[in-house]
């Protein structure tokens, strides 16, 4: 017999930090009434966060993403059109944020490309399943308020679907967050029959609950209506199949941006099976106002030789120049811009596709050679 002194429940639970450093590992989103953590793999696992306004839905998007921050094996993209508000103190973190419904639509077909060229790299190696590594890591794209996706770009949920259906294999995830799991709110597609964790923070109304969770959930005793405090929640998951109460990690404002700073230069690139899947795509979609081949994978003319010396992107430019036959790493890369880890890596890709810079070797990267003397003298 095991007996509890205390309600872990009683108050809010201050976030520990990161539980893992793999995607391989289940991530504790908080503990269950009795104290036993509440685990959940998300590795080739899609996944859907629900409740009202206040339930604490976001608190829990938020412990997902610091537990991913500390991967090595993870790139972190996420889609936030609320300007960023919620997901953007983790960009540091986040190798690719969009918070316009242009930026999204473009994300989502460029993950799909990666999608498919990862396929089609594995059916030409044999393999089934890509397994995540520093070298080859996972993408997961986590989406704040699918609904607004839905309305305000609704041609990207066509997207969303496909990534959704042949995603996991190639270790390209979706975790979406959203108030009403409706039909109207997740778009046309089947998106939300592919999920296969379902998290639901409290709901309105009973019937929520099979919106949620699935159909006849409410009826089997996953009563998500009476969960009655901010953090409580509900998970049904393959290792999670029966109702237990869960209250999330309380994460604050301080302690996410301590932990981004933190592991910001521990992120990994993406692989480059999926970084040519992306150049590919730059060079046969034609431009649009407003809406570039990669949204923020542009430099324009501060990432270009001859510039202001004080920008960031001369400064980066200098530092590629100088940077020996082995490359500098990202951390020196962005020390001698002051860029963060997103912005670095959008102007490298950049340079990469106009001929100007070369990846010698993961994680390092200089000028190509004839810029680089060009620059010399």
């Amino acid at each position: 017999m095991r007996v509890l002194a205390t309600d872990p429940h009683a108050d809010a639970i201050a976030w520990p930090g990161p539980s893992i450093s793999s995607i391989t590992e289940p991530i504790d989103l908080g503990p269950f009434e009795d104290a036993a953590p509440a685990r959940v793999l998300l590795l080739r696992r899609h996944a859907l966060f629900g409740g009202t306004t206040g339930s604490g839905k976001s608190g829990g998007l938020n412990v997902t993403l610091g537990n991913l921050a500390a991967c090595g094996d993870v790139v972190i993209w996420a889609i936030d059109l609320k300007r960023g508000m919620e997901l953007g103190p983790w960009s540091s973190c986040v190798a690719r944020l969009a918070t316009t419904p242009a930026e999204a639509r473009a994300l989502l077909a460029d993950a799909v490309a990666i999608l498919e060229a990862r396929a089609a790299h594995m059916a030409a190696a044999g393999r089934r399943v890509w397994e995540p590594s520093e070298e080859m890591p996972a993408l997961i794209i986590e989406i704040d308020e699918y609904a607004e996706l839905a309305e305000y770009a609704p041609a990207a949920t066509g997207d969303a679907d496909s990534i959704a259906r042949r995603g996991r294999a190639v270790a390209v995830t979706l975790i979406v967050a959203t108030q009403r799991s409706t039909q109207k709110a997740m778009g046309q597609g089947a998106l939300r029959s592919q999920m296969d964790v379902r998290v639901s923070f409290r709901v309105r109304e009973r019937k929520d609950t099979d919106l949620i969770l699935g159909q006849g959930m409410l009826a089997a005793g996953w009563q998500a209506h009476t969960l009655n405090a901010p953090g409580k929640f509900l998970i049904s998951a393959p290792e999670h199949d029966t109702p237990r109460r869960a209250r999330a990690y309380l994460i604050t404002d301080q302690a996410v941006a301590s932990t981004a700073s933190s592991y910001a230069a521990l992120c990994p690139p993406l692989d480059d099976v999926s970084l040519q899947a992306l150049e590919e795509r730059a060079q046969t979609r034609p431009d649009q106002p407003g809406d570039p081949a990669i949204p923020g994978y542009t430099c324009g003319a501060a990432g270009s030789p001859g510039d202001d010396q004080d920008t960031p992107g001369a400064m980066l430019w200098f530092a590629l120049c100088v940077a020996p036959a082995e490359g500098a790493s990202i951390a020196e890369l962005m020390s001698s811009s002051r860029m963060n880890r997103t912005t670095l890596y959008r102007h490298l890709i950049e340079h990469s596709r106009n001929g100007r810079a070369i990846q010698v070797s993961r994680g390092r990267w200089r000028a190509a050679p004839n810029d680089a003397n060009s620059a010399g003298r």
